[in-house]
């Protein structure tokens, strides 16, 4: 009997731990796995050999339900881009994974964290090891390739959709013209800042304007269209995405930003951007609002579509396992937006690491807007409230057993 190990990695989102639980819950059932290990902060503590247990946290169905109501990463995580092969790092965790008598890798995490089960599933397969190797897919930004959407979308963009509404009510209690620039996380990818558009769901009526990391940003262009809201508009909500490029292609707001493992710069300062050009040209009242990791951490504002889907998919990533499948991303299928519908499936990883997906152009209108189209692909993704847990006046939450084995 073979025993398996969890990882997590990238950025944390409201519903990663969903996933974990869905993993475990499914481990557990099977009669064909032994012992079920977590590594504490993805790659970088498998290599570390920082492995715990995680049967002596989970113990219960409580249990289950309350890691999948926590938000963040219950496992940590880690920035790790595994060396090009060969390389004697690969041969470590090799040697380690024979140590804990692992048959079976789960890696929950985005773009970057497929690459990891890319590069081990090769290496297995070259060393002609039966080592099982499935990505679960993770992300706020909505951009892996091959799936409808990511576990971990739906609930930041219902948090951000939330709170668009809450600050045009906010706002429009006075009797001048004003501007709200809200900054949103999104690269290259556009999709959180898009879901923004839910909020007029409220009939609140903003955002009024949208800017996607899709299409240039064009400074003087923008400038005019505030101009006109503020002659006969009171309050005008612009969401922007923090990837906003010129016409070519640099970032507005990555001038001396650092840069991660993987290459991906420090974004930060599109929505201060906005703010100074506002000022600077039309001298009205204007404030930016950066969401920053808010949007991501918001576990009492989870979508109950986007947990139910996280602790499925993670459940059938264990399947997938099972049956024989690796070097594979488990993704999901829109079969209908009405009723919402979805079937859950894998794909090659090659397909999906390390490759990001962009919201399809005819989906953005004028570039400063999004689609009824679009709307209507968000709308099943943000639907009910997920369930919480409270000790007192506060939320609980599930805090794991670290103790290394």
């Amino acid at each position: 009997m073979k025993n398996i190990i969890i990882g997590q990695s990238g950025g944390p989102t409201a519903a990663i731990n969903a996933s974990l639980a869905g993993v475990v819950r499914q481990a557990m059932r099977s009669g064909e796995i032994g012992e079920i290990y977590g590594a504490l902060n993805g790659i970088e503590g498998l290599i570390g050999r920082r492995i715990i247990n995680l049967r002596s946290s989970i113990k219960s169905a409580e249990d289950y339900d309350r890691l999948a109501a926590t938000p963040a990463m219950a496992l940590g995580s880690c920035r790790y881009k595994m060396p090009a092969p060969p390389h004697q790092t690969y041969d470590e965790i090799l040697r380690i994974f024979k140590d804990y008598g692992i048959g079976y890798f789960f890696y929950i995490g985005g773009n970057d964290s497929m690459d990891t089960v890319k590069q081990l599933s090769a290496f297995f397969k070259q060393k002609g090891e039966d080592i099982r190797c499935v990505g679960v897919p993770k992300t706020i930004d909505n951009d892996l390739p091959c799936t409808d959407h990511t576990p971990g979308f739906g609930s930041a963009a219902k948090y951000i959709s939330g709170s668009i509404a809450e600050l045009a009510l906010d706002s429009s209690v006075y009797d001048m013209f004003s501007v709200i620039v809200a900054e949103v996380m999104g690269r290259n990818a556009g999709w959180l800042t898009a879901a923004s558009v839910l909020a007029r769901d409220t009939g609140c009526g903003s955002p009024q304007l949208i800017y996607l990391p899709e299409t240039p940003f064009d400074p003087d262009d923008f400038i005019k269209r505030v101009s006109e809201y503020s002659k006969k508009k009171q309050l005008l909500i612009v969401a922007v995405s923090e990837g906003i490029k010129d016409k070519d292609g640099a970032y507005l707001s990555a001038s001396g930003a650092s840069v991660d493992g993987f290459g991906h710069a420090a974004l930060a300062g599109a929505g201060r951007y906005l703010e100074s050009l506002i000022k600077d040209r039309l001298g009205c009242k204007v404030r930016s609002i950066e969401f920053s990791v808010l949007q991501r951490a918001a576990g009492h504002y989870t979508s109950a579509t986007d947990i139910s889907e996280a602790l499925r998919i993670g459940e059938e990533a264990v399947i997938a396992a099972l049956s024989g499948q690796t070097g594979v991303m488990m993704t999901l299928e829109r079969v209908s937006n009405s009723p919402y519908l979805v079937n859950f499936g894998s794909v090659p990883i090659e397909m999906c690491a390390n490759l990001e997906k962009t919201i399809p152009a005819e989906w953005i209108i004028d570039g400063c807007d999004v689609s009824d189209e679009m709307a209507e692909y968000l709308r099943p993704l943000v639907k009910g409230n997920a369930p919480s847990f409270e000790e007192g006046v506060m939320p609980s939450y599930l805090y794991l057993d670290k103790t290394i084995v």
